[in-house]
């Protein structure tokens, strides 16, 4: 094999180690050392690749995030959904990219990069989740309240989407499979956890 094809076929090996244990363990949780000795190579290799972690973690976030949006702009253009359906159909996308809380992990990785770093990823944020659940709030049937930005309330969403990522207990009883607990979950962050909502909708 010609030394490009070998250097291009590490570099994907380690994009592709890297992406699993960043998603499943955060970038605090993962090192360098960790996702050489999966690929079977040496720190100073993965290094000829990628000049540290934070390049590697945002080089893996840059390519992931972006698809992330694609699917969700697909979601947002999708006619005939109504708002409830159209957010599930978006909560479906972030949890077929990510194991884990996008929120906590957002909010844990940026108090460990630096502030160039974090700038990075503030804009990636902003660009791949932010502004396309912006657009959502910003969509004619669904009514946003007049106190709230759509930006503001595209993040207030993410945050609160925290229980679909896994709760210590099993929500509205073990009689529902995973589908309709998420379901729940999205309405319940829609109306709020009292009856009153409902109540309002059948009178």
């Amino acid at each position: 094999m010609r030394r490009a094809e070998q250097l291009a076929k590490t570099r994907n090996a380690i994009l592709t180690t890297a992406t699993k244990l960043f998603l499943e363990h955060g970038f605090g949780g993962t090192s360098t050392r960790d996702i050489a000795k999966q690929i079977g190579i040496t720190q100073p290799a993965l290094y000829h690749h990628f000049t540290d972690k934070e390049e590697l973690y945002l080089t893996v976030l840059t390519e992931l995030c972006g698809k992330v949006r694609q699917e969700t702009n697909k979601v947002l253009r999708k006619p005939d959904l109504d708002p409830e359906e159209r957010l599930f159909r978006i909560s479906k996308v972030y949890l077929k990219y990510h194991p884990l809380n996008i929120h906590s992990q957002y909010q844990a990785a940026l108090r460990q990069l630096t502030p160039s770093a974090q700038h990075k990823l503030n804009m990636i944020f902003t660009m791949d989740y932010l502004e396309p659940v912006s657009e959502y709030f910003k969509l004619p049937d669904v009514k946003l309240r007049p106190d709230l930005m759509p930006k503001e309330a595209a993040e207030l969403l993410i945050a609160n989407l925290a229980p679909l990522f896994g709760t210590f207990q099993k929500i509205g009883g073990r009689s529902l499979n995973a589908e309709q607990r998420q379901r729940l979950i999205i309405d319940t962050i829609i109306t709020g956890l009292t009856d009153q909502a409902h109540q309002d909708d059948r009178e």
